[in-house]
């Protein structure tokens, strides 16, 4: 009696876990399928900004709110994984008497979307053209596209930015006397490990690799410092693949995308495969844009201006290494930084020199785009970024 009355007991017992596991699990799915923001950044003269509007993840629907704030030139945007802020970088001329960039930062309202200002501080160098986050969240890290830096702010507890306390000048120059005059670094970001910070340097053909102090934020050269490109490519963009095994840089004057396997213990980089973001047979101007990497790991994106669309790439599991599967118009003149909703169903790209956004479903079998018929007027948009609404 005594016996059975135990696996009675037990059987309660794992039952209930059970439960609450199945319902923990369909909670996560109910907040995966759940409403973000959108925010937007313009660029143009005169109606810069940041935009937002609402995201219903369930059906695609994408609804405008109106001007979340004012914000001088804004190029690259960031999220706080929490949503509570937003990381803008400003490509200005001064800043505070002195020839810098700057980052913005915002709280963001949950129930409206809109920004409240936190605090503006100095990149300590000229057109910060990329903002990121390392994986603690204690630090932002950017790149100083005009004048060839790289910096990481420190931030405070409320979420706004200390000063630059770590910072690299690039060196150096390439092929294209226009464009590659000198260091032109366009994107900075971390390992998935936080170990390693990336650094793209379009000016100088050279994707940089620095160990990361996730404690202190400083950074230093790693043992195999940098991978070069084709001269002339112009490094832009890295996405890296979820596994950790593979890095992908886009290159946007050659319009090329390299693979590399990645070695998480050293950071060094060994290539794999070049292709090519262009369909064949195209031969206008192009300047690829952005690189994503699909969560699930199948797929990879990259953006055309000038051809227009978006490159669609399978990726192989156990090489890495891409086979093209379309190239998806943007409906629209000169796609920039477009960004894939947090379950990956979604893709919306800012088509700058047309003035619209459009909004394409992800089928997650294929990896193909097909647009929803949701095409938003906004002047300008050139970045864009998810965030969360709990």
């Amino acid at each position: 009696m005594e016996a059975h009355l135990y696996l009675s007991a037990w059987f309660v017992a794992a039952l209930a876990l059970l439960l609450l596991m199945l319902g923990s699990q369909t909670a996560g799915a109910a907040e995966s399928h759940g409403q973000y923001f959108v925010y937007v950044g313009t660029r143009e003269s005169g109606k810069t900004g940041i935009y937002v509007y609402r995201f219903h993840e369930d059906s695609g629907k994408i609804t405008p709110l109106g001007l979340a704030a004012e914000t001088a030139s804004p190029f690259s945007l960031v999220a706080s994984r929490n949503g509570r802020y937003l990381y803008v970088a400003n490509i200005i001329e001064q800043f505070e008497g002195k020839a810098s960039g700057s980052v913005t930062v915002f709280a963001i309202d949950r129930q409206t979307g809109k920004l409240a200002l936190l605090n503006q501080v100095a990149t300590r160098g000229t057109e910060p053209a990329y903002v990121s986050m390392d994986r603690t969240e204690r630090f932002v890290l950017v790149a100083n596209y005009g004048s060839g830096s790289l910096a990481v702010l420190p931030v405070r507890k409320d979420g706004g930015l200390g000063e630059v306390t770590a910072f690299v000048q690039h060196t150096g120059s390439s092929v294209d006397p226009k464009r590659q005059e000198g260091p032109h670094p366009h994107s900075f970001d971390v390992s998935p490990d936080n170990r390693f910070a990336l650094a793209a340097d379009l000016g100088v053909d050279k994707l940089f690799v620095y160990r990361f102090n996730s404690t202190t934020g400083l950074f230093s050269p790693a043992e195999s410092p940098y991978v070069t490109v084709k001269p002339g490519s112009g490094p832009r963009h890295i996405d890296f693949s979820p596994n950790g095994r593979f890095v992908y840089l886009l290159c946007e004057m050659a319009s090329t995308i390299t693979v590399y396997s990645y070695n998480a213990a050293s950071g060094a980089l060994h290539d794999l495969q070049v292709v090519s973001a262009l369909p064949k047979g195209f031969t206008g101007g192009n300047w690829a844009a952005e690189i994503k990497v699909a969560s699930s790991g199948r797929f990879l994106y990259a953006s055309n201006r000038g051809n227009d669309t978006i490159a669609v790439f399978a990726i192989s599991p156990q090489k890495g290494t891409l086979t093209p599967i379309a190239y998806v118009p943007t409906q629209g003149k000169e796609p920039w930084m477009f960004a894939i909703d947090p379950d990956g169903s979604y893709l919306v790209a800012p088509n700058k020199d047309s003035d619209n956004i459009v909004v394409f479903r992800v089928h997650q079998k294929s990896g193909r785009l097909t647009p929803t018929g949701q095409v938003l007027n906004l002047h300008g948009p050139i970045c864009v970024g998810f965030v969360a609404v709990h």
